[in-house]
C-alpha cells in the first residue's frame, strides 16, 4: 500500500473514532438527564402519596374549610394524572398541587389544636423533607438537561445529535412565585 492510502485509512479511522466518542458522550448524557427525572419522579410520588394522610389529619380540624381540602385533592388527582406527560405538563400540575398545600398551610395556622397535634407536625415535617428532596432533585436535572442540551448544540456533536435524532431536554422550572415558598414549618 501507499503512504497517501495509509494517511486516508489513519483519517477514517480516527473520523470513526471520533464520531464513536462523540455518539456515546451524548447517550451518557441522555442517560444522566432520565435519571434525574425519574429522581424529580420519585420525590413527586412521594409527597403525593402523603397529601392524602395530610387531609384527613386537617379534615378533623376544619371541617368548615371543606373548599380548602378539595382543592388539595383535586390537585393532587391532576398531578398524579400527568405523572405520564412531559416536564411542561407535570411542572404545571405540580406547582398547582404545591399551591393548594401553601393553603392548607395557611388555614391550619388558624387552629391552634391543629397545629399542636402530634400527627400533623409530622406530616408538615416530612412535607418539608420532600420539598426540600424534590428542591435537589430538580437541581440535579436540570443540571444534567444543560449537560445535554450544551452537547447537542456544540460543534462537531451537534452534527452527530441531529443524525442520531437526540433532542434537548426540558428544564424544570418553579413556574409561579408562590411555588418557590416551601410550606413553613414551625415546631412550638
Amino acid at each position: 500500500m501507499s503512504s497517501p492510502l495509509w494517511v486516508l485509512l489513519a483519517l477514517a479511522l480516527l473520523l470513526a473514532g471520533g464520531l464513536i466518542v462523540l455518539y456515546n458522550r451524548l447517550v451518557a448524557a441522555r442517560q444522566r438527564c432520565r435519571e434525574g427525572w425519574s429522581g424529580i419522579d420519585v420525590q413527586l410520588k412521594r409527597r403525593s402519596n402523603l397529601v392524602p394522610n395530610l387531609v384527613r389529619t386537617v379534615e378533623g380540624y376544619v371541617g368548615h374549610e371543606a373548599g380548602v381540602l378539595e382543592k388539595v385533592t383535586e390537585t393532587r388527582a391532576r398531578a398524579q394524572a400527568s405523572e405520564g406527560a412531559g416536564a411542561g405538563a407535570r411542572q404545571q400540575a405540580e406547582g398547582e398541587l404545591s399551591t393548594a398545600l401553601l393553603r392548607l398551610f395557611a388555614v391550619a395556622e388558624n387552629y391552634p389544636e391543629l397545629k399542636a397535634d402530634g400527627t400533623f407536625l409530622e406530616l408538615q415535617r416530612t412535607l418539608a423533607e420532600l420539598e426540600e428532596q424534590i428542591q435537589k432533585a430538580r437541581r440535579y436535572y436540570n443540571g444534567t438537561a444543560r449537560e445535554l442540551n450544551t452537547l447537542i448544540e456544540s460543534f462537531p456533536s451537534n452534527l452527530v445529535a441531529r443524525g442520531f435524532g437526540f433532542v434537548q431536554a426540558d428544564y424544570y422550572e418553579v413556574e409561579h412565585a408562590a411555588d418557590r415558598l416551601l410550606p413553613k414549618v414551625e415546631f412550638s
